[in-house]
């Protein structure tokens, strides 16, 4: 599966933490990220991460294009919600994609914890059994 990585300034130290505790299982996945983001998780990890344009400069919507094409299987986007950033335009499209190409989403790490077990555990390989009917 394709995990993307997006952290806000005041989140990446938190991204860097998870993807140490969680190299393992990223390991076995493709990544891709933000330039910042990507830059620094795989230099505190070793792990291999496609890189695109830092978030400020449009890497964001590079995610958001590859969404669009199905190419993305999981977001992990920690965000900072105290501070209010002129990008958050930008950013709310990006949820919305996610929401229409039914991406997993998590903007925690809470959310993104029960998302890495729940891939370590085979529960979101449903792109391989179909869209559930409701």
């Amino acid at each position: 599966m394709t995990i993307a990585l997006i952290a806000h300034d005041a989140k990446k130290e938190l991204m860097i933490q998870f993807c140490i505790a969680y190299c393992g299982i990223l390991s076995r996945h493709n990544l891709c990220a933000t330039g910042t983001t990507g830059k620094q998780v795989s230099e505190a990890t070793g792990l291999k991460i496609q890189r695109y344009l830092s978030g400020s400069q449009g890497g964001g919507q590079q995610i958001g294009a590859r969404i669009s094409c199905n190419e993305i299987d999981v977001l992990l986007f920690f965000r900072d919600p105290i501070s209010r950033k002129e990008t958050e335009p930008n950013e709310m499209n990006l949820l919305r994609l996610c929401d229409v190409h039914n991406v997993p989403l998590a903007t925690n790490i809470a959310t993104a914890e029960a998302l890495i077990m729940a891939l370590e555990r085979g529960d979101l390989d449903w792109r391989v059994i179909g869209t559930p009917t409701i």
